[in-house]
């Protein structure tokens, strides 16, 4: 019986790393968007190699949550960070929702025209949930900094206070 929870718990130590999602502080393993898998509006592709250079804050969305943190992105919105220094993403969880991609495709370019600084992706085949560990059918914010370190994130609704601390680091990681 001891040799038996001797090896379950080797066993949950060798595999816990893969249940661990994305942290604070890590950079997240390399992910790219192209093709079959998903990429721009524009059918580009997309690379989390692009999280450098600048402070970025990632919103990974299912179409079914769209709105949920509308709250946060009019806030930063209206920050109007230097775009020299300054991108957000908005990555659209296209396997997380019945409605089909059309509307949905329709629905991002409006959207598009709202915040016409963002970069609007799709993810086709939930990468993100797969390989950082994101929530699906949820809305993820997510922001690194310069260096694609992770200083920020929340799955779900953001509220005021989470908002001005997310605000608060980005400003804070603008200035490094």
């Amino acid at each position: 019986m001891r040799y038996l929870a001797m090896m379950l718990l080797a066993v949950c130590v060798m595999v816990s790393p893969a249940w661990a999602g994305l942290e604070v502080g890590q950079t997240p393993k390399e992910v790219e968007l192209k093709g079959d898998l998903g990429g721009r509006l524009d059918g580009s592709p997309w690379s989390s190699k692009e999280l450098v250079g600048k402070v970025h804050v990632l919103f990974y969305v299912d179409p079914d949550e769209k709105d949920l943190n509308n709250n946060t992105s009019e806030a930063l919105r209206l920050e109007n960070f230097p775009q020299d220094q300054y991108q957000s993403f908005a990555i659209i969880n296209m396997d997380a929702t019945w409605k089909p991609n059309i509307f949905i495709s329709s629905a991002l370019e409006e959207k598009q025209e709202k915040y016409p600084t963002a970069i609007y992706v799709r993810d086709y085949d939930k990468i993100l949930v797969k390989e950082w560990n994101l929530a699906d059918d949820n809305s993820d914010v997510l922001a690194f900094d310069k260096a694609g370190k992770l200083i920020f994130m929340k799955a779900g609704k953001l509220s005021p206070e989470d908002i001005q601390k997310l605000i608060g680091l980005i400003r804070e990681n603008l200035d490094k």
